[in-house]
């Protein structure tokens, strides 16, 4: 048996949300291949969509717990299904990866990631894959002042960690959303080999 968990938040709100690009990537998932309608499993706190293929049974996940508490579902569906961790893709969000792209990490760190971060705690192991999908990096910095040009005062400007929030909370753009289809492409051929 294997699992693969996309990461986001749930609710229409954030639906089409950066940092929902997990959740997007399962649902092309789930139409490439067939798989049926999610459903909300309250016990493992997810919404669940699972299907045999090649005679492998696989298991969708959407963690329903948002996203800094993924690892809890994502914990909770392991032991049940005694899934060991290389059996686990986790597909997430990346600020540091340009828009349009995604790379393939297997047994590294979580690079600031709130969600994989709480994966790792719970799970105990990072020994397992990750699609990282780019949403490229938010503006460090506000614009310089339409009028007088100045870049904002030190005291105006608001912490990077509150702009990536914002940024990563925000919802992708149309040109974007187009970008990210082409990326989504890629990755039905990555998890290929895995299912």
């Amino acid at each position: 048996m294997k699992l693969i968990i996309g990461l986001g938040n749930p609710g229409n709100k954030y639906k089409f949300s950066r940092h929902n690009a997990g959740f997007l990537a399962l649902d092309k998932i789930k139409e490439k291949y067939g798989f049926p309608d999610f459903k909300l499993n309250k016990d493992f706190k997810a919404e669940i969509s699972e299907e045999n293929i090649r005679g492998n049974k696989i298991l969708l996940a959407k963690p329903q717990t948002f996203m800094n508490n993924s690892g809890e579902a994502t914990r909770k569906i392991a032991d049940f299904y005694k899934i060991a961790p290389d059996n686990i893709v986790v597909i997430h969000d990346d600020l540091d990866i340009e828009l349009g792209n995604c790379k393939i990490a297997t047994d590294s760190r979580s690079a600031g990631h709130n969600g994989v971060q709480n994966i790792i705690d719970i799970l105990g192991t990072q020994k397992f894959k990750r699609i990282r999908i780019g949403i490229g990096k938010f503006p460090a910095e506000k614009a310089a002042c339409p009028i007088s040009g100045h870049p904002p005062r030190v005291e105006e400007r608001p912490s990077p960690r509150v702009e990536a929030g914002d940024y990563v909370l925000g919802n992708f753009t149309e040109e974007e959303l187009k970008k990210i289809e082409k990326v989504f492409e890629n990755v039905l051929e990555e998890i290929k080999d895995f299912l």
